[in-house]
C-alpha cells in the first residue's frame, strides 16, 4: 500500500484545504514543498502540465483538484466521511460553489492593495512582481474572471451572512450538521483572508462563522513527514498504478477507451494533460501517461470543471 503524498505549498489556500482534510481524517502523509509560481518541473512531470495546487498522489496515481482528492481520502479511510452518508448532495453541491464564487470573492480581497502590503511586504520587489505575472498567467484562458475589489466587499455581507444565519440555526457545531467537504471548502477561503490584519475583519466580524472556523481549523493537518520532489517521482517511476474504478464508462461525447485525449481545467489554471483516456466515469476521468522521469501514471481528474477533447 503507497503513502500519501502532497504536493502543496504553506501558503496555498486550496493546499490548507487539502491538509485540513487529512486531519480531519487523521491520515499520515508526506509533504513535498513545491515552487509558488512556474516553472514547477517536478510536479509537472507527474501531472503532465496541471500546475495547480495541491495535488496527491499515491503510489503511480496522481490527483489533481481538492474536489477529486477529497473523494479519494473518504476511499483511503471511510470514516469520518467528508460526504456524509444523505448530505451527499448537499456538501459537494456547497463545496463546489464556494471553491468557485466565495473563493474569486476572497482573492478579489486578500489581493487588494492594502492586503498586499502587509503580504509581501518583506519580499523582495523583484519577487512580488514575478508572483503577479505568474498569477496573471494562471487566470488567462478560463472561465473564472476577477471580481472587482468593490464588488466583493459589497457582496461579503451577505455572503457571510448568509453562513452567519447557517451556523447560528444549525443545531450542529458544523455547517450541515457533521463535518464535511462543506466545512472544509468554506473554511479555506476564510483561513485566506484571515492572513493579514488587513482582511481578517471580515471573518472576525461574524461571530457565529469565527467560532466555527476555530472549530475546523482545529482538525489540524493529521501527521506529515518531508519527501524530497526526486523521491516522489522515484516512488511514482518504481509503483504500477492501481486497478481501474470498477463502474460503468460513462463518455456522453463519444469518446472510447484508449482514444488519445486531452484534459484541462475550464476556470482557470488551464494547462492541458495529454495522454491515454483508460476511464471516464460520473464523478472522475482518468489519463494514462508515460514520462521519461515519472513513468507510467495515471492521472485522474474531477469531471465538473474540466472539460476533455480528442486529439
Amino acid at each position: 500500500m503507497h503513502e500519501l503524498i502532497l504536493h502543496h505549498y504553506d501558503a496555498s489556500p486550496f493546499a490548507e484545504k487539502a491538509r485540513l482534510m487529512l486531519g480531519f481524517k487523521q491520515l499520515s502523509w508526506r509533504s513535498v514543498d513545491i515552487p509558488r509560481i512556474m516553472p514547477k518541473p517536478d510536479l509537472v512531470a507527474l501531472t503532465g502540465g496541471y500546475r495547480k495546487t495541491p495535488v496527491l498522489q499515491v503510489g503511480a496515481d496522481i490527483y489533481c483538484d481538492t474536489a477529486l482528492i477529497a473523494r479519494r481520502l473518504d476511499a483511503e479511510k471511510a470514516t469520518p466521511a467528508l460526504f456524509p452518508e444523505g448530505q451527499e448532495f448537499v456538501a459537494a453541491s456547497f463545496a463546489q460553489w464556494v471553491d468557485s464564487q466565495i473563493f474569486q470573492h476572497a482573492v478579489s480581497l486578500v489581493f487588494q492593495p492594502e492586503s498586499v502590503a502587509v503580504r509581501f511586504g518583506k519580499l523582495p520587489p523583484e519577487a512580488v512582481k514575478a508572483f503577479v505575472a505568474d498569477r496573471a498567467g494562471l487566470f488567462s484562458g478560463g472561465s473564472a474572471t476577477r471580481v472587482p475589489v468593490e464588488v466583493a466587499k459589497h457582496n461579503w455581507p451577505s455572503l457571510m451572512g448568509r453562513v452567519e444565519q447557517q451556523l447560528a440555526r444549525e443545531a450542529g457545531d458544523f455547517l450541515f450538521g457533521e463535518p464535511s467537504i462543506a466545512d472544509f471548502s468554506l473554511a479555506h477561503c476564510l483561513w485566506f483572508l484571515k492572513g493579514t490584519p488587513v482582511t481578517a475583519p471580515l471573518v472576525d466580524a461574524y461571530p457565529h462563522v469565527s467560532a466555527w472556523l476555530g472549530r475546523v481549523l482545529g482538525f489540524g493537518h493529521g501527521a506529515s513527514s518531508a519527501l524530497s520532489a526526486e523521491d516522489a517521482i522515484a516512488i511514482a517511476r518504481a509503483a504500477t498504478p492501481a486497478a481501474l474504478p470498477d463502474e460503468p464508462f460513462v463518455e456522453p461525447n463519444g469518446l472510447t477507451v484508449g482514444q488519445r485525449v486531452q484534459i484541462a481545467a475550464t476556470d482557470y489554471g488551464v494547462d492541458p494533460v495529454e495522454g491515454e483516456l483508460v476511464f471516464a466515469g460520473a464523478e472522475e476521468l482518468i489519463l494514462r501517461r508515460e514520462d521519461d522521469r515519472a513513468g507510467t501514471v495515471h492521472v485522474h481528474f474531477p469531471r465538473l470543471g474540466f472539460a476533455i477533447k480528442a486529439l
